[in-house]
């Protein structure tokens, strides 16, 4: 199963970097902004997980693990919301002002 595992990841890395090395540089932001979804899945799913870790085995390596996957899945959300947030508002013109004094 543990070499299933490391073959699944492997390949998941190649891929991913495979396909992110072939999309304009105009199209990062933007699937940066989507990929916050699966990073939000990430931090429901490292939760739950963490918390199992807790009532079952309590292996400390699986609690390392767990929490580090919350962390940087919080800093890569926060981080691409606030990228999107400064993407979107180059596109505002700002305010308009009040048109009948």
């Amino acid at each position: 199963m543990g070499m299933m595992l490391v073959f699944v990841l492997i390949l998941a890395s190649f891929l991913g970097y495979e396909l992110i090395s072939k999309v304009p540089a105009q199209l990062h932001t933007p699937l940066m902004s989507g990929s916050n979804a699966i990073s939000g899945i990430t931090i429901v799913g490292a939760i739950l997980s963490l918390s199992g870790a807790f009532v079952v085995d309590g292996e400390i390596m699986t609690i390392v693990l767990g929490t580090l996957s919350v962390f940087f899945a919080t800093i890569n959300v926060v981080g691409g919301y606030i990228v999107t947030d400064r993407m979107l508002s180059m596109f505002n013109t700002g305010k308009k002002e009040d048109q009948t004094s």
